[in-house]
């Protein structure tokens, strides 16, 4: 994704990242500021069902505002979002139909997109903060070094 607005530190869903990539990164930083004589604070933040969780209005707003995207491709996400229902089916048992006002289909193409989309703020609220981070799908890293 070429938006300047797009985390260059998510891993997830990206051509060569992975999650041995997003560690090596991780712990290179850590190695270099012990190597500079600074101790490193770390804090991990594990967002649980993150894909589920997802407030529709605001991805559209952040794929409108800080993404560009506009017009039909907007319309066509927003449709996608829009009016969706879930139903849970166990051997030839099914339950009735309950509407998904928020979350993105997990197993589908765009959810990680729209995932990643909707957390890429987090990487500019904590460099506004002079705090580094690096996300895989919905697992985040905060750090910080300080000299002893």
């Amino acid at each position: 994704m070429a938006s300047s607005n797009y985390n260059q530190h998510q891993s997830a869903y990206r051509p060569g990242h992975s999650t041995e990539t997003a560690l090596v990164q991780l712990l290179d930083s850590i190695y270099h500021a012990a190597d500079q004589g600074k101790a490193t604070l770390l804090f991990s933040l594990d967002l649980s069902a993150a894909f589920d969780t997802i407030d529709h209005p605001l991805l559209l707003r952040r794929l409108s505002h800080s993404f560009g995207i506009t017009g039909s491709a907007f319309t066509w996400v927003q449709s996608y979002l829009t009016g969706r229902s879930q139903t849970v089916r166990l051997g030839s048992r099914c339950s009735g139909s309950i509407p998904c006002p928020v979350g993105v289909p997990q197993g589908s193409v765009l959810g990680p997109l729209l995932f990643t989309i909707y957390t890429s703020s987090i990487s500019h609220i904590a460099e506004s903060h002079n705090i580094k981070q690096h996300q895989y799908a919905d697992d985040t890293t905060f750090r910080g070094s300080h000299i002893n």
